[in-house]
Protein backbone atom coordinates (compact mmCIF):
# COMPACT_ATOMS: atom_id res chain seq x y z
CA UNK A 1 0.00 0.00 0.00
CA UNK A 2 2.80 1.85 1.20
CA UNK A 3 4.01 1.81 -2.15
CA UNK A 4 1.28 2.98 -4.01
CA UNK A 5 1.08 5.96 -2.38
CA UNK A 6 4.21 7.07 -3.01
CA UNK A 7 3.87 6.57 -6.65
CA UNK A 8 0.82 8.16 -6.78
CA UNK A 9 2.41 11.33 -5.08
CA UNK A 10 5.13 10.88 -7.25
CA UNK A 11 3.31 11.03 -10.40
CA UNK A 12 0.86 13.94 -9.20
CA UNK A 13 4.34 16.22 -8.14
CA UNK A 14 5.89 15.33 -11.63
CA UNK A 15 2.30 16.51 -13.15
CA UNK A 16 1.84 19.60 -11.51
CA UNK A 17 5.75 20.38 -11.68
CA UNK A 18 5.56 19.76 -15.96
CA UNK A 19 2.00 22.09 -15.77
CA UNK A 20 4.02 24.94 -14.43
CA UNK A 21 6.73 24.63 -16.35
CA UNK A 22 4.81 24.66 -19.29
CA UNK A 23 2.16 27.08 -18.67
CA UNK A 24 0.34 28.57 -21.56
CA UNK A 25 -0.47 31.85 -21.63
CA UNK A 26 -2.97 34.38 -22.49
CA UNK A 27 -2.07 37.55 -24.36
CA UNK A 28 -5.15 38.72 -23.28
CA UNK A 29 -4.49 38.97 -19.44
CA UNK A 30 -1.03 39.53 -20.50
CA UNK A 31 -1.93 42.50 -21.60
CA UNK A 32 -3.48 43.79 -18.26
CA UNK A 33 -0.44 42.59 -16.09
CA UNK A 34 1.71 44.20 -18.59
CA UNK A 35 -0.52 47.79 -17.43
CA UNK A 36 2.33 47.81 -14.60
CA UNK A 37 5.16 47.36 -16.77
CA UNK A 38 3.95 50.49 -19.22
CA UNK A 39 6.10 53.22 -16.58
CA UNK A 40 9.30 52.25 -18.41
CA UNK A 41 8.39 49.66 -21.91
CA UNK A 42 6.39 50.49 -24.95
CA UNK A 43 5.36 48.14 -27.21
CA UNK A 44 3.28 48.22 -30.42
CA UNK A 45 3.55 50.70 -33.91
CA UNK A 46 5.91 53.68 -33.06
CA UNK A 47 7.25 52.46 -29.85
CA UNK A 48 9.90 54.16 -28.16
CA UNK A 49 12.68 53.85 -25.73
CA UNK A 50 11.53 55.52 -22.29
CA UNK A 51 13.57 54.33 -18.72
CA UNK A 52 13.41 50.92 -20.23
CA UNK A 53 13.38 49.67 -24.13
CA UNK A 54 11.09 49.20 -26.24
CA UNK A 55 9.97 45.20 -26.14
CA UNK A 56 8.74 44.98 -29.75
CA UNK A 57 10.39 41.62 -30.46
CA UNK A 58 11.58 41.22 -27.25
CA UNK A 59 10.89 37.10 -27.51
CA UNK A 60 13.26 35.24 -28.95
CA UNK A 61 15.46 38.19 -29.53
CA UNK A 62 19.00 39.23 -28.45
CA UNK A 63 19.41 40.79 -25.33
CA UNK A 64 21.45 44.33 -25.32
CA UNK A 65 19.90 44.67 -29.28
CA UNK A 66 17.52 47.63 -29.31
CA UNK A 67 18.68 50.76 -30.72
CA UNK A 68 20.18 53.85 -29.11
CA UNK A 69 18.86 52.15 -25.63
CA UNK A 70 22.07 52.65 -22.84
CA UNK A 71 22.05 49.27 -20.94
CA UNK A 72 23.42 48.64 -17.98
CA UNK A 73 26.90 46.76 -17.75
CA UNK A 74 25.03 43.49 -16.53
CA UNK A 75 23.22 43.36 -19.54
CA UNK A 76 25.57 44.27 -21.98
CA UNK A 77 28.05 41.47 -19.95
CA UNK A 78 25.22 38.81 -21.08
CA UNK A 79 24.50 40.16 -24.54
CA UNK A 80 28.11 39.58 -25.26
CA UNK A 81 27.60 35.83 -23.66
CA UNK A 82 24.67 35.39 -26.55
CA UNK A 83 21.54 35.94 -23.99
CA UNK A 84 19.00 35.40 -26.23
CA UNK A 85 15.12 36.35 -24.60
CA UNK A 86 13.55 33.07 -25.41
CA UNK A 87 10.60 32.52 -23.05
CA UNK A 88 12.57 30.16 -20.58
CA UNK A 89 15.00 33.08 -19.85
CA UNK A 90 11.99 35.82 -19.91
CA UNK A 91 10.16 33.64 -17.08
CA UNK A 92 13.31 33.52 -15.17
CA UNK A 93 13.97 37.02 -15.34
CA UNK A 94 10.53 38.39 -15.13
CA UNK A 95 10.54 36.18 -11.86
CA UNK A 96 10.62 38.24 -8.09
CA UNK A 97 13.49 39.71 -7.47
CA UNK A 98 15.24 37.41 -10.62
CA UNK A 99 16.44 40.03 -12.91
CA UNK A 100 20.05 40.77 -11.40
CA UNK A 101 19.97 37.01 -10.21
CA UNK A 102 19.27 35.60 -13.80
CA UNK A 103 21.62 37.79 -15.60
CA UNK A 104 24.59 36.71 -13.31
CA UNK A 105 23.84 33.31 -13.17
CA UNK A 106 23.79 33.49 -17.22
CA UNK A 107 27.23 35.13 -17.34
CA UNK A 108 28.43 32.60 -14.46
CA UNK A 109 27.35 29.70 -16.72
CA UNK A 110 28.79 31.32 -19.73
CA UNK A 111 32.54 31.57 -18.17
CA UNK A 112 32.16 35.24 -17.69
CA UNK A 113 32.66 37.26 -14.16
CA UNK A 114 29.34 39.52 -13.64
CA UNK A 115 29.42 43.59 -13.20
CA UNK A 116 27.33 45.80 -12.59
CA UNK A 117 23.19 45.63 -11.75
CA UNK A 118 20.30 45.52 -13.92
CA UNK A 119 18.36 48.71 -14.68
CA UNK A 120 15.36 47.35 -13.88
CA UNK A 121 13.84 48.24 -10.85
CA UNK A 122 10.47 46.47 -11.31
CA UNK A 123 9.69 44.05 -8.29
CA UNK A 124 9.22 41.08 -10.65
CA UNK A 125 5.65 38.83 -10.98
CA UNK A 126 5.99 35.81 -8.16
CA UNK A 127 2.90 33.60 -10.07
CA UNK A 128 4.31 31.47 -12.92
CA UNK A 129 1.01 32.04 -14.88
CA UNK A 130 1.45 36.12 -14.96
CA UNK A 131 4.62 35.79 -16.27
CA UNK A 132 3.31 33.57 -19.24
CA UNK A 133 0.34 35.34 -19.97
CA UNK A 134 3.08 38.41 -19.81
CA UNK A 135 5.61 36.73 -22.57
CA UNK A 136 2.16 35.25 -24.33
CA UNK A 137 1.56 39.37 -24.73
CA UNK A 138 4.97 40.27 -25.51
CA UNK A 139 4.77 37.45 -28.60
CA UNK A 140 2.30 39.48 -30.18
CA UNK A 141 4.71 42.35 -31.20
CA UNK A 142 7.37 41.67 -33.56
CA UNK A 143 10.30 43.85 -34.67
CA UNK A 144 9.88 46.33 -37.06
Amino acid sequence: MMKIVKIAFAALALMSFTGVAHAEGDAAKGKKIFNKCKACHKVGDGAKNGVGPQLNGIVGGKAGAVEKFKYSKLVKGAAELGLVWDEAMLDKYLDKKGMNKTLKAFIVEKGGKPKGKSKMAFAGLKKPQQRADVIAYLKTFVAK
